[in-house]
């Protein structure tokens, strides 16, 4: 009987055969493009610097994925996190996802292959009906949003924004989850009163910091036109945030 483990060497080994042939058609696809850049009389020199600038505008967002990848190590592991993220995948659906179904699993964390299975089907699965759904309908909602457009842009704008903002109030949900309003015994009848515990604090205080960070990102792009922070903005936000975040638990925490 094995024992099981969150980094065994043979879950590494089947991550890094799916990575492996993701990696592959990456290669294959971009010595077909090249090829045909060629063909259509395109200058070798302007294909390289193509791939020279896209390599390192990749960075930025890979720094992204990497923050994402540790904030799931201590609860999945290094391989599972590390799949998800390589392919399809997001943290701000992955996290919740993986503590969802470790929530219906009546756990707190992963302790036997049984529980590793599910919650690695629960990640799967839940992202992988976005690409049957895409293709069936992404032409229908891109034409009825220029439709939209055509008409009056101000509403497209406020559609995008206001999907935006709904986007942004579901995952605000488990930010905040741990504050609220709760009935308090006083004097022999319940009072409605605040949930107050300040360690429920520390993911706003770790929001408010990220948005802030960002928020000086913005400042600084448009005063000096650094338009490489446009790229940077994001990972320096999460990384920055993160990082202050562990002074403030030990703070808060004692």
């Amino acid at each position: 009987m094995f024992e099981f483990s969150l980094n065994s060497p043979v879950i590494f080994a089947l991550v890094a055969i799916v990575i492996g042939v993701v990696i592959a058609q990456s290669v294959f696809f971009l010595t077909k493009a090249y090829k045909r850049g060629l063909e259509l009389g395109m200058d070798k020199s302007v294909l390289n610097d193509t791939i020279k600038r896209s390599a390192i505008f990749t960075i930025a967002p890979a720094v992204a994925i990497f923050m994402g990848v540790v904030s799931l190590v201590k609860m999945l592991g290094v391989a599972l996190p590390w799949l998800r993220l390589s392919i399809i995948g997001a943290v701000t659906y992955e996290l919740p996802a993986a503590k969802n179904a470790l929530e219906a699993l009546g756990v707190d964390a992963i302790t036997d292959a049984r529980q590793y299975v599910t919650v690695a089907l629960v990640m799967t699965f839940g992202i992988a009906s976005s690409l049957i759904v895409a293709p069936i309908t992404c032409k229908k909602i891109t034409s009825g949003m220029m439709k939209v457009k055509d008409k009056d842009k101000r509403w497209m704008d406020l559609l995008m924004t206001g999907m935006f903002v709904g986007m942004l109030s579901a995952f605000l949900g488990y930010i905040v989850c741990d504050l609220g309003l709760v009935f308090e015994q006083v004097d022999g009848s319940k009072v409605l009163a605040f949930h107050y515990q300040l360690e429920h604090w520390i993911p706003v205080f770790v929001m408010a910091i990220s948005a802030g960070l960002m928020a000086i990102c913005g400042v600084l792009l448009k005063k000096f036109n650094w338009k490489w922070l446009n790229d940077y903005a994001l990972p320096i936000s999460m990384i920055g945030s993160m990082v202050l975040a562990i002074p403030i638990s030990i703070l808060i925490k004692g």
